[in-house]
């Protein structure tokens, strides 16, 4: 054994035992895995194609502290595949072309393939992500790529085609629960079930922030209550960016904040928010409700509402706290500020009840598919009635199944845009219903 093998068995050791919390729980099979089990769980279709020698290039979506670099890791021990490490932050094509070279070799002597795991892949560049495509392609690489961005938007199409996409989900509350009980083992302490609850609140899913913030509490709980975990504690921890009021109180402000926007009050819109942030509460968090709410409760009232929130949220991912402040409250203001309407949340309901109480009806042969060969021989498609042929823009056909009768799962409001929606549509039905007074058949 050489010295620098000597070396590195020393650095591991101390750093198996002094490293940060979250690189010491970090888990050492996909059983230790917390969270993301419908990927990794028993029967999970990433387990099972990695048990199976199966596995190929994947993309790995998800928020920070989702996994994305422990399953990375697991999935290439699972499959007995050599793995390599890149970061799209710090790493350029010599990197790339090295790691493809040493793949080569390394399947020519050993037989023995190779997974590049590569952190941010949305960071590289279109010619970076190109040069990975041959090698990903005849599959002297495996590729798996982690990102916290819509890879549909960051990732060339050409290699997103090569890849499997699998969505990671944040961790809920009770794999995080899970996790503070493994920290505090690990660290030889004890917390009370309000801090507890504190920790994982003020975590907003993130396994690595959770366990951070833990380890710096259980810190000072050991110089302070004899290893008892407080909020105290955990407050100091986060340098008092916590939730102090607890998590009933938490969702109680969320609730008032939603609720605020909902009854179109600006002022008390921007206090409840500003009360959550304060509080710690994650700008992430926020800018989630506002989406749902920009659909919920403004919805085709004024449709450009989703467009401002979900600009919001990439905003508070792109320039963080504290600018984000000025994003979600330019949100909350316009959310407060537009016209209200339900109409979209009530009909979603009743088609998603319509659907689920049946009948499960077939589509009217017209609507069908006519672009095949034979299709028109089996009356697909056979007098449909194209919208676009007529001046109006529409024509008076049946797109609902026969057995669903006239049902309506869509009222507009009165409200905002959404009470002129459908203008142009019956003006276009008063002039078909005339059409067909005058001579006596409406226009094709």
């Amino acid at each position: 054994m050489t010295s620098d093998d000597l070396f590195a068995g020393a650095a591991a050791d101390r750093l198996s035992s002094r490293g940060p919390l979250a690189a010491r729980l970090r888990p050492r099979s996909l059983d230790d895995v917390v969270g993301q089990q419908h990927l990794v769980g028993p029967g999970g279709a990433l387990r099972v194609l990695a048990e199976e020698d199966r596995l190929t290039s994947v993309i790995l979506w998800g928020p920070p502290g989702s996994g994305k670099t422990t399953l990375a890791t697991l999935l290439a021990e699972a499959s007995s595949l050599h793995l390599e490490r890149l970061s799209a932050v710090t790493a350029g094509v010599k990197d790339v072309r090295e790691v493809i070279e040493a793949a080569r070799r390394r399947l020519g002597e050993s037989s023995m393939r190779t997974v590049l795991f590569l952190d941010e892949v949305h960071r590289f560049n279109r010619s970076q992500q190109d040069l990975l495509l041959p090698s990903v392609e005849e599959g002297l690489l495996t590729l798996i790529g982690a990102t916290t961005e819509n890879p549909f938007f960051e990732v060339n199409a050409p290699l997103l085609s090569r890849s499997t996409l699998w969505r990671l989900e944040a961790l809920d509350a009770s794999a995080l629960a899970s996790l503070v009980e493994r920290g505090l083992a690990a660290e030889h302490a004890t917390a009370t079930t309000e801090a507890i609850a504190m920790l994982v609140a003020a975590s907003d899913g993130d396994a690595r922030a959770l366990l951070t913030t833990l380890e710096v509490a259980t810190t000072l709980a050991h110089a302070r209550n004899d290893g008892v975990v407080d909020v105290e504690c955990v407050a100091d921890a986060r340098d008092g960016r916590v939730l102090h009021q607890g998590a009933d109180e938490h969702y109680d402000q969320a609730s008032a904040l939603i609720k605020s926007i909902r009854g179109s009050d600006p002022d008390a819109g921007l206090y409840w928010m500003v009360r959550l942030l304060e509080a710690g509460e994650s700008p992430r968090f926020i800018a989630r409700r506002l989406v749902i709410l920009a659909s919920e409760d403004v919805g085709m009232a004024d449709p450009l509402s989703l467009v401002v929130a979900e600009a919001a949220a990439r905003a508070v991912e792109f320039i963080g706290l504290p600018e984000a402040q000025l994003t979600l409250a330019q949100a909350v203001v316009h959310l407060a500020s537009a016209p209200k309407s339900n109409s979209v949340t009530t009909a979603l309901a009743a088609a998603t009840a319509a659907v689920r109480s049946g009948p499960m009806a077939s589509v009217p042969a017209h609507l069908r598919d006519a672009h095949y060969r034979g299709a028109s021989a089996l009356g697909h498609g056979v007098g449909y009635r194209y919208p676009h042929d007529d001046p109006s823009g529409w024509v008076d056909q049946r797109y609902l199944p026969a057995e669903l009768g006239d049902q309506r799962f869509y009222e507009p409001s009165p409200h905002g845009r959404e009470g002129t929606v459908w203008a142009w549509r019956e003006a276009a039905q008063r002039d078909g219903s005339e059409g067909v007074a005058e001579g006596g058949e409406a226009r094709r």
